[in-house]
């Protein structure tokens, strides 16, 4: 179940948040645990029970390393291993087996959104040895945190204790919820209107032979999944914290503005903020960081960025999309960001920018002679400089583009808050209401369009 589908806008939500306010308090918790179930098994059934599996060896874990500190390290090793386990067999063992031809791969479809729930699970049991939380006595409040139907799926990746204490006693207001419907609409207008539109752009250029581009052209399909992979992506995380904030709940934000970055650090400080954080926090600083010299900071942060490639996904190109990243990461912090924090604010975002795109391709494309090929006709590789399918094509979609350039930086935002109070009160419910009416227009004329980030 998707949230930009009709059954989940129509039925699902509805339901959910009727039942839930109606009930008393103290059986919230319960409603949400049980909901959240219904929500995660409404595809694959079978799949529910690997993730209660997950949920009761990490609420398990958790308890464990409380009640025995002296044998953590040992507990939370074997926790790993389990949840590592789990995550290698079920998204990796098919592609490995196939890359090297042991054996014929098994098949299996990916659970979705298992590597989320898995770094969501391993970070609990880490935060209580390490003192940061509490153990969560009430298996159904762990559970809750874990199969939270607002960010199960696609995160933010929410770390337990953010939320622990929302989890034991949260309070909703009308102000909260109006908020989060707000929040809520603004994500659903970014996947509906502008992801899926701009996705389809993105679609004929992927299924052009490479040789067949102009420059022109694979540049403006690189674009396009520059903006859909944006709009998709945060669009999904602003509906997961618009509908948080419905139930009381507040996430972390996932997204500030990247693509206003003026160097690739600041571009990972923007961009999926709750897994960069995760990896600092739990991977990068244990590892010792920067703290021991320039040697083992670059191979911290490639040990860190080969584990960010795979986790998104079992393909090579991801694994060659983050040593991309890892290689302009360490020369930003070994020489080049001191001069990007010396040029021109449009030479350093453009620098980000170019390189940002390149980068999306690699994570697009998983074949890699095509990925090769279509990166080669970017620089002049494919039959000249401009074509008539150019032309044709940006013409069409000029408007939708320029209204996603402005999309992406902070201007719509600046200019909806300096408006009146009295202007603001009348403007939110008309643009909420506008959202809904012309999304559900779109929805009922379209096909299945889940998000990008489901297949992680």
């Amino acid at each position: 179940m998707v949230f930009s589908s009709l059954l989940f806008l129509f039925f699902y939500l509805p339901a959910t948040l009727a039942i839930y306010y109606i009930v008393p308090r103290k059986w919230r918790g319960v409603w949400l645990f049980l909901i959240n179930l219904v929500f995660y098994g409404w595809g694959e059934p079978v799949y529910l029970f690997l993730m209660l599996f997950s949920i009761a060896v990490n609420y398990g874990a958790g308890l464990l390393v409380s009640k025995h500190r002296d044998k953590g390290k040992t507990i939370l090793a074997v926790n790993a291993v389990i949840n590592l386990g789990l995550l290698f067999f079920f998204k990796y063992f098919d592609f490995l087996v196939e890359s090297f031809g042991i054996m014929e791969p098994l098949g299996l479809s990916l659970p979705i959104g298992i590597s989320f729930y898995t770094f969501q699970n391993m970070s609990y049991p880490i935060d209580v040895y390490r003192g940061d939380a509490m153990p969560q006595r009430s298996f159904i409040r762990y559970g809750t945190y874990v199969a939270l139907f607002p960010q199960l799926i696609a995160g933010p990746i929410v770390r337990y204790k953010d939320i622990a204490e929302q989890l034991e006693s949260r309070r909703e207001s009308g102000e909260q919820f109006a908020a989060g419907v707000k929040r809520f609409a603004v994500g659903l207008a970014k996947k509906v209107l502008l992801a899926n539109a701009v996705g389809a752009l993105w679609d004929v250029y992927k299924g052009m032979l490479p040789q067949s581009l102009s420059v022109l052209d694979a540049w403006l399909g690189a674009i396009a999944f520059t903006f859909q992979i944006y709009f998709d992506f945060s669009g999904y995380s602003d509906m997961a914290i618009g509908l948080g904030r419905m139930l009381g709940f507040s996430f972390v934000e996932n997204f500030n503005y990247p693509y206003i970055s003026r160097s690739i650090t600041e571009f990972w400080r923007r961009w999926h903020i709750s897994l960069s954080t995760w990896f600092r926090d739990y991977v990068y600083i244990p590892l010792g960081g920067n703290r021991k010299g320039p040697s083992r900071q670059i191979l911290n942060l490639l040990a860190v960025w080969t584990l960010t490639g795979i986790w998104h996904g079992a393909s090579w190109n991801f694994l060659l999309w983050g040593f991309y990243y890892a290689v302009l990461l360490v020369m930003e912090k070994r020489f080049l960001l001191k001069n990007l924090e010396k040029a021109p604010r449009l030479l350093s975002r453009l620098y980000a920018l170019v390189f940002i795109i390149i980068g999306w391709v690699l994570f697009s494309v998983e074949d890699l002679g095509q990925c090769a090929g279509y990166l080669a006709a970017m620089f002049g590789g494919g039959t000249g400089f401009i074509s008539d399918t150019f032309r044709y094509y940006l013409r069409s979609y000029a408007p939708s583009l320029v209204l996603m350039l402005l999309a992406v930086t902070p201007l719509p935002k600046k200019l909806y808050t300096r408006l009146p109070e009295g202007a603001e009160r009348i403007l939110s419910p008309v643009l909420v209401l506008a959202t809904l009416l012309l999304t559900t227009a779109y929805l009922v004329d379209s096909t299945y369009n889940p998000f990008l980030y489901f297949r992680f």
